[in-house]
C-alpha cells in the first residue's frame, strides 16, 4: 500500500494552490472537502479495501483517491481540470492508481468512451471485474453520470458512494405521494437500493457552496434488475406518465396511443392491476409502476407482459 501525502486541509489546499498559480473554479463545480474525517466516512462507507477497483470522478488534488488507495484499492481517476489531474498525480504518485485528465461524460447522454475504455481494461479481458464509483462528484454531471451507470448493464458498477447535492439525494430517496417524488425517485429504486449516510452542511467544503450536500449509498440489485424487464420501455413510461403528473392516471393512459388503447381498455387494464385511474402519478408505489409499465408493454409493445 501506498502511504497518504499531507492530510489535505484546507489551509493545506490554500497553500498549494497558491504555489502553482491554480483557484477552485466554480463552472466545474470545484468544492474541496476540507472535513478530513469525512473522507474516511465516504471510504467507510463503500467498503473500500485491498483488491477493489474504484471509479473515481472529479478527483480534484487527490485527497480521497490517496486514501483509497493507501487502503489497497485499484482507482481509475478522472479529472477534467489539468491543474488538480497533475496534483492529483504528485498525491498518488507510486500508487495503483490511473488518472485520466478527461471529462467523464461525452454529453448529457453518455459516458466519454475514452473513461468506458479504461474501465473495460481495468475490468479485465472478462469484463465482469466488480468495481464501485467512489467520489465527491461536482453537483453539474452528478445526475447524468449515475444513471447513465445505472441503466446501462454492462457497465454498471456495484455499489456507488458519492457526495451530491441534497436536495438531489432528497429526489433519490423519496417516498411515493411526498412532494419530491419524481420519475427520478421511481427509476433509481427501482434498480437500487439507495439511502443517504450523512447530510454535510457547506461548512465542510473549500469553497463553501450555497446548498448542502449528502452523501448517499446507491447499491444495484440484480433482483430489481431482473424485475423491470425492458428498461427502456420502463423508462420511457415513467418519464411520458410524469411529464403530465398534475392528471391523473387514466387520463394520462388514454392519451398515450388512442388508436391502440381506448378508454374502456384502459379501464380494463386499470382493474386487472388493481389501479385507481384517479391517482397521479407520485402516488404510485414502484412495484406499481413496474406491473403497470409490463401491462402497457404487454398491450402497445406486442410483448409477453409476465
Amino acid at each position: 500500500m501506498s502511504t497518504p501525502p499531507a492530510r489535505q486541509t484546507q489551509t493545506y489546499l490554500r497553500g498549494l494552490f497558491a504555489q502553482r498559480g491554480l483557484e477552485p473554479r466554480h463552472r466545474l463545480g470545484q468544492n474541496f472537502l476540507i472535513d478530513l474525517n469525512l473522507h474516511d466516512l465516504i471510504a467507510d462507507t463503500a467498503g473500500v479495501g485491498p483488491g477493489d477497483l474504484v471509479l473515481e470522478v472529479g478527483t480534484g488534488a487527490g485527497a480521497l483517491t490517496s486514501l483509497m488507495a493507501a487502503r489497497g484499492a485499484e482507482v481509475l481517476a478522472v479529472e477534467v481540470d489539468p491543474g488538480m489531474a497533475e496534483l492529483a498525480g504528485e498525491a498518488t504518485a507510486g500508487a495503483n492508481v490511473r488518472i485520466l485528465n478527461l471529462d467523464a461524460l461525452a454529453g448529457k447522454h453518455a459516458i466519454e468512451p475514452r473513461v468506458l475504455d479504461a474501465l473495460r481494461e481495468a475490468r479485465g479481458e472478462s469484463g465482469d471485474r466488480p468495481y464501485k464509483l467512489v467520489a465527491n462528484l461536482p453537483y453539474n454531471i452528478a445526475t447524468p453520470l449515475i444513471m447513465n451507470l445505472l441503466v446501462d448493464d454492462a457497465i454498471r458498477p456495484e455499489l456507488m458512494v458519492v457526495t451530491i447535492q441534497k436536495e438531489l439525494a432528497e429526489r433519490m430517496t423519496a417516498a411515493a405521494a411526498t412532494a419530491d417524488h419524481g420519475a427520478l425517485s421511481v427509476l433509481i429504486q427501482a434498480l437500487a437500493e439507495v439511502e443517504i449516510a450523512r447530510i454535510l452542511p457547506p461548512s465542510v467544503f473549500w469553497p463553501r457552496p450555497k446548498v448542502d450536500s449528502a452523501v448517499v449509498a446507491i447499491r444495484p440489485l440484480a433482483e430489481r434488475r431482473a424485475a423491470v424487464g425492458d428498461l427502456g420501455w420502463f423508462h420511457g413510461v415513467v418519464r411520458e406518465v410524469f411529464l403530465y403528473r398534475r392528471k391523473n392516471l387514466r387520463h394520462v393512459l388514454c392519451g398515450l396511443d388512442r388508436d391502440r388503447l381506448s378508454k374502456p381498455d384502459v379501464d380494463a387494464l386499470l382493474e386487472s392491476l388493481s389501479l385507481d385511474g384517479r391517482l397521479r402519478a407520485e402516488a404510485l408505489q414502484v412495484d406499481q409502476w413496474i406491473s403497470l409499465a409490463r401491462a402497457l408493454q404487454g398491450r402497445l409493445g406486442g410483448q409477453d407482459a409476465s
